[in-house]
């Protein structure tokens, strides 16, 4: 198991990540566009291996699902970092840009893709979902 660590973008907060990462996706919801402009890179983690130094600032609202999506930001620099779901509370979602390192991680699919702007730029080599997946599950796996 390799280790990771990121950080928002003026330093006042920082994880550090000690678990392989489920999965990773890019993610066209419009949610998403409204935070990046574009789609989001999104890999998503146990939650008891995120450890947060730093305080969040957070957002919660409503999916059409009817959970409550709560999304973390460093309120210095409004820089998001983590999302959480009442639906998979075990789960975090963390956004791969604010990784150190984030090449260390790769998308396996663009989900949400029916909502992506006509420019949009998905690569044909990932596999395409064109609204919510399933989550993905803990089973047969280690925290």
């Amino acid at each position: 198991m390799s280790e990771r660590k990121g950080s928002c973008l003026c330093g006042q907060v920082s994880y550090r990540i000690s678990a392989e990462p489920l999965l990773a996706r890019i993610c066209w919801c419009r949610n998403c566009q409204h935070i990046a402009a574009n789609g989001t890179v999104n890999a998503i983690f146990p939650s008891a291996a995120i450890e947060i130094t730093g305080s969040l600032s957070e957002y919660i609202s409503t999916a059409d699902s009817g959970h409550q999506v709560r999304r973390r930001f460093c309120p210095k620099c409004g820089c998001h970092l983590f999302a959480d779901s009442t639906g998979r509370p075990q789960l975090t979602v963390v956004r791969v840009g604010t990784l150190h390192d984030p090449s260390s991680i790769r998308p396996v699919a663009n989900i949400w893709s029916a909502s992506a702007p006509a420019w949009a730029c998905l690569d044909q080599n990932l596999e395409r979902i064109e609204a919510q997946p399933p989550p993905p599950t803990l089973l047969n796996r280690e925290n």
